[in-house]
C-alpha cells in the first residue's frame, strides 16, 4: 500500500515538472551583475538558459542549502546524542562489571559493602 502510495506520488510528481518544463521552455538572460554595473565596470557576464532549467536549479539550490543549513544547526543535537552513547556504553560496561563480581551466596547489599570496604 505504501509503496504504490510512494509509486503515485513520484509520477505525479514527474507529471508536474514536465508541465513545468514544457510550459517554460523560452530563454532568459542570465546576468551577474545588473545592466548598470555591467557597463560601469566594463565587465560583464551572461548566459542564456530555458526557463525551466533556471526553476530547477533555483529549487535545487535551495534544497541544497536548507539541508547544509538543517545539518549545522543539529550539530549540538548529534553531538550530545554521541556523549550520551558513550555515557550509556560506560553505565552498561559498569553494570556488566558489578554484576559479576557478587561473591556467590552473599546479598546484594552484603556483597557491595564489602566491596566498598575492600577499596577503602
Amino acid at each position: 500500500m505504501l509503496k504504490t502510495l510512494r509509486t503515485l506520488f513520484l509520477v505525479a510528481l514527474a507529471i508536474a515538472l514536465l508541465a513545468v518544463a514544457s510550459a517554460n521552455r523560452e530563454a532568459v538572460t542570465l546576468r551577474v551583475l545588473p545592466t548598470e554595473v555591467d557597463r560601469f565596470l566594463g565587465y560583464g557576464w551572461s548566459i542564456d538558459l530555458p526557463l525551466f532549467v533556471v526553476i530547477f536549479a533555483g529549487i535545487l539550490g535551495g534544497l541544497g542549502i536548507g539541508l547544509i543549513w538543517e545539518w549545522f544547526r543539529e550539530a549540538k543535537v548529534r553531538a550530545e546524542g554521541s556523549l550520551h552513547k558513550q555515557r550509556v556504553t560506560h553505565l552498561e560496561r559498569e553494570v556488566s562489571r558489578l554484576q559479576g563480581a557478587k561473591p556467590e551466596g552473599k546479598d546484594d547489599i552484603l556483597a557491595l559493602l564489602d566491596q566498598s570496604a575492600a577499596k577503602g
